[in-house]
């Protein structure tokens, strides 16, 4: 026992001062003192034979010492010793090369690739010693010989797709990784992650998808490369091809709707609305009532068509009254209760900010707010869009006693600032700008940054205007102006807002002013109108705070409703530089990149 004991405790004195030595060799290695580092190395590898790591730091350290005698012999000798590590014919090469014998040298690269025995591990171990010396095309090599000696076709296919990655061999790279698909399918997202850094938009994902279709030719039964293909497509954005191939595969294998349904959600998401508003409709009409997927796809069809509508800026009243109508037969087939409430939510929104039928609206929301087990979150929302509609039609009263309920009964959830907030904008609409101050400088701390950010915009743009001048009469005005747009009475507005030029033509609301008519006219679709409104903040009010938002919303109208995106990206462009310090700088690099292409 004792004998044991003094054995062991020999083992870790010995093991701790081999561990000394190695990290003073190591030290030597990098401070360029190699024949210190090579007699320290020399001395570790004779002691651990068998310590693969020992070996190749002294055969590096002679390299570097060009003592290629001593290199050769120390190789002879550990080759014979341990012919199976077929690796070390790997550094026989290396020994050759730096020799200048490039025949040589192949001759043992060649020589180790013909002795891999069928050994997973001695496969893996071989094709990373010539990977580390950039032997890539020897790595596949291996990886080759390797599959046929253990009988397993694509058994290496992953790790060839990595040396094909390597050397740059794209098409031959993807060749390998779908191959590594069918061996092992769990690699998927690994492989997407590859894909997604390593391939252009144009070129290497249309060879991906030239080899994909020639799969799917050939063997349409392994869906695998059918769904890689769907998610191509949808990195492209190319929502519609994804869904014909989705639908395809959902046929084909008798699923239940699970891949259209995701499909239409990343459709929606990305706005890509006419291929998820066909997906929604093919699981409805494909799959029917029984579908897991049906109620939602129902839910979710009306509001992607609402949104491709109103995003759209498109609609006309025909439209709007045939959407309506769906909601109504959605409502009639699934009833007017709690599980149908966010659906005549959105009716009503529908009705009141788009049909002008605030009537018909407000009888909804009234509908709504009475429902038995309606969640209190739920009530809160409906109360605070009929106080949104009372207000458009001008009872204020009733506006302001709806929002002050959700106040008290909401008190310490987001719902119930964002009631405040609402309460405070009213009575800034109303010209009582103190009280407004007050509510907003508290709402300033509010949990959502939505609520605190707005608090503070309001909050700052009453104080600026205020302080301008001995009287409040212009921002009154404005005011007066924002709650008649809010009211959809745009008209009036505009002769407002043009009474207040007239009046007080040097006040400081003259940016405001042109920002506010420029959101009237696209809300008026009326585009060429509002970017000569916008235009002109940044020529009369260089040094105003509205300069990167007018030109933020000029680059907006020209991406997404002119269809001009050199404009676009010029004006995107601009705030990037001229206005590097604006909040719309992330935003703004984010739009220029999109519409210039970049990534896939």
């Amino acid at each position: 026992m004792i004998r044991l004991f003094l054995f062991s405790i020999a083992l870790l004195i010995s093991g701790q001062v081999a561990a000394q030595t190695a990290s003073l060799a190591r030290k030597y290695f990098s401070d360029g003192e190699f024949e210190k580092a090579a007699a320290l190395y020399k001395d570790l590898h004779e002691k651990n034979r068998a310590n693969d790591y020992f070996f190749e730091r002294y055969f590096v350290t002679l390299l570097e010492l060009e003592d290629y005698n001593e290199a050769e012999k120390m190789m002879k000798k550990s080759i014979k010793a341990s012919p199976e590590k077929v690796e070390r014919y790997v550094s026989y090469g290396v020994l050759y090369e730096r020799q200048g014998s490039r025949e040589k040298a192949n001759e043992q690269y060649q020589k180790a690739v013909k002795l891999l025995p069928p050994n997973q591990v001695q496969v893996v171990k071989l094709a990373n010693s010539f990977i580390k010396n950039k032997g890539y095309q020897y790595a596949i090599d291996a990886y080759e010989k390797g599959a046929k000696l253990m009988k397993i076709k694509n058994m290496f296919a992953y790790e060839m797709g990595s040396v094909y990655r390597l050397k740059g061999d794209i098409p031959k790279m993807i060749e390998s990784y779908l191959d590594c698909l069918e061996y092992l399918p769990n690699r998927m997202t690994n492989i997407q992650a590859f894909f997604q850094r390593e391939l252009s938009q144009n070129d290497g994902f249309s060879e991906l998808k030239k080899q994909l279709y020639a799969r799917i030719n050939k063997a349409p039964e392994v869906t695998i490369y059918s769904i890689m293909l769907i998610w191509v497509f949808e990195q492209q954005g190319d929502f519609e091809n994804a869904l014909r191939q989705a639908k395809a595969l959902d046929k084909r294998q008798g699923e239940n709707g699970n891949r259209i349904y995701r499909l239409a959600q990343v459709a929606i998401r990305e706005k890509a609305y006419d291929a998820g508003i066909e997906a929604y409709q093919y699981i409805i009409d494909e799959k029917g009532i029984d579908s897991p997927y049906y109620i939602d796809s129902k839910r979710f069809l009306l509001i992607a068509k609402r949104d491709r509508l109103v995003e759209g800026f498109k609609y006309t009243r025909e439209e709007l009254l045939l959407l309506e109508g769906e909601y109504q037969a959605y409502i009639d087939e699934f009833g007017r209760n709690y599980t149908t409430a966010t659906i005549m939510q959105e009716m009503a929104e529908l009705q009141a900010f788009y049909l002008n039928d605030l009537d018909k609206a407000i009888v909804v929301l009234k509908e709504v707010i009475k429902m038995p087990q309606l969640s209190r979150i739920a009530q809160a929302e409906a109360k605070l869009d009929l106080g949104d509609y009372y207000l458009m039609q001008g009872e204020v009263w009733e506006s302001t006693l709806l929002y002050s309920q959700v106040d008290k009964e909401m008190r310490d959830a987001p719902m119930g600032e964002l009631a405040r907030y609402k309460n405070a904008k009213l009575s800034y609409y109303k010209g009582d700008f103190e009280w407004a101050q007050d509510q907003l400088d508290i709402l300033k701390g509010s949990t959502s940054e939505l609520i605190s950010n707005d608090a503070i915009g309001l909050s700052v743009f009453i104080l600026e205007h205020s302080a301008l001048d001995t009287t409040t009469h212009p921002m009154e005005m404005f005011a007066k102006s924002e709650l008649l747009r809010f009211q959809n009475k745009f008209d009036a507005s505009i002769v407002v807002m043009d009474s207040i030029m007239t009046q007080y033509p040097d006040h400081g609301l003259g940016d405001d002013v042109l920002y506010a008519k420029a959101e009237i006219a696209v809300q008026h679709r009326d585009y060429e109108t509002a970017i000569s409104y916008l235009e002109q903040i940044p020529k009369q009010y260089k040094d105003g705070i509205l300069v990167d938002n007018a030109i933020f919303r000029m680059a907006e109208i020209y991406a997404l409703r002119l269809d001009d995106s050199k404009k676009a990206m010029e004006l995107y462009e601009k705030i990037l530089f001229e206005h590097s310090g604006s909040l719309f700088t992330v935003e703004a690099r984010k739009r220029f990149r999109k519409l210039r292409g970049d990534g896939v």
